[in-house]
């Protein structure tokens, strides 16, 4: 009997428990309906359990996530911003737009002087390598001189600045003295060559360097105009800095696709216009050699010392 007693007494507990815990809910859920009427005791338990009071029914059907309230609250916030670069661009700070408008500018002259520098060493490039022959072929400077067409080129600059500096001598020619001031004069024109062509790409490394700190700048200032809009609004949904973060991040991009090209440019044009001074190298030393050889044609009775006789 006793065995009896202890195996249904665990039972009687949970029964009282489950009566207890229903109990409590039932009480809660009328103190969050006080305006509920009750409804009428039924004849039977069966029909009891199948009546669902009101306050039942919401505590059975699912709550709406408030996760998907945020989503539909952000989507509809969303959904009056234009988020296309252009919408971004018309809704944006004045100072991101001045910001963006520069940076654009600032592609457009990137790619500008990458056009005009490319023909410019290109043509360059090519008068070289047809005036080398000639300047090989020629037997003496002023056959090269007389072989060279127009005065724009670099082989003709350096021709010309060879016999002027012959004709400056004078008829006492000492061969040392002469290939020295001519090697000076030439050496001289090489450098200017690769400074008139180099004009233009300081622009680029200006661009390549301080683009991305300007986008930088645009950007910080777009996160702190958004930052400002979350304290006048007094929230902290996404939907309020979404904007105004994309357009920040719109002036980042735009100082990238501006430095990115100006920089791959400018190591490209460094290293074509290195070429390029080499090749006017080869010229230049091409036309000393040239008057090396007029120098060994002279006379001997030039070259030779003048002798007193005495007595």
């Amino acid at each position: 009997m006793k065995s009896v007693i202890r195996d249904v007494s665990p039972l009687r507990l949970l029964a009282t428990l489950l009566l207890g815990l229903t109990l409590a809910t039932s009480a809660v859920a009328d103190e969050a309906t006080p305006t509920a009427t009750a409804t009428p005791p039924t004849t039977s338990e069966a029909s009891s359990n199948a009546t669902v009071t009101p306050a039942e029914q919401t505590e059975i059907a699912p709550a709406l996530p408030e996760t998907a309230l945020e989503e539909a609250d952000m989507s509809e916030a969303l959904a009056g911003h234009d988020l296309s670069p252009w919408g971004m661009y018309q809704s944006a700070d004045v100072v991101v737009k001045s910001v963006m408008i520069g940076l654009l500018l600032a592609s457009v002259l990137t790619w500008t002087i990458w056009l005009a520098k490319s023909i410019e060493l290109l043509a360059a490039k090519r008068r070289l390598r047809r005036e080398m022959p000639v300047l090989k072929a020629a037997r003496t400077l002023k056959d090269a001189g007389n072989s060279m067409d127009g005065e724009a080129c670099i082989s003709h600059r350096l021709v010309q600045d060879a016999l002027e500096e012959v004709k400056l001598t004078g008829s006492v020619r000492e061969a040392d003295g002469l290939k020295e001031r001519v090697s000076f004069r030439l050496e001289r024109l090489v450098a200017a060559s690769g400074r008139q062509m180099s004009q233009g790409t300081g622009v680029l490394a200006t661009i390549g360097s301080t683009a991305p700190f300007v986008g930088l700048f645009g950007t910080v200032w777009g996160i702190m105009n958004s930052f400002i809009g979350i304290a006048k609004s007094q929230t902290t949904n996404l939907a309020v800095v979404a904007p105004g973060i994309a357009e920040a991040l719109l002036a980042t991009a735009l100082g990238l696709v501006a430095a990115i090209p100006a920089v791959v440019i400018y190591n490209v044009f460094a290293r074509s216009i290195a070429g390029y001074k080499a090749q006017v190298a080869d010229a230049s030393a091409q036309v000393l050699l040239l008057v090396s050889r007029d120098l060994d044609h002279l006379p001997s009775e030039r070259q030779a010392p003048h002798m007193v006789k005495v007595g």
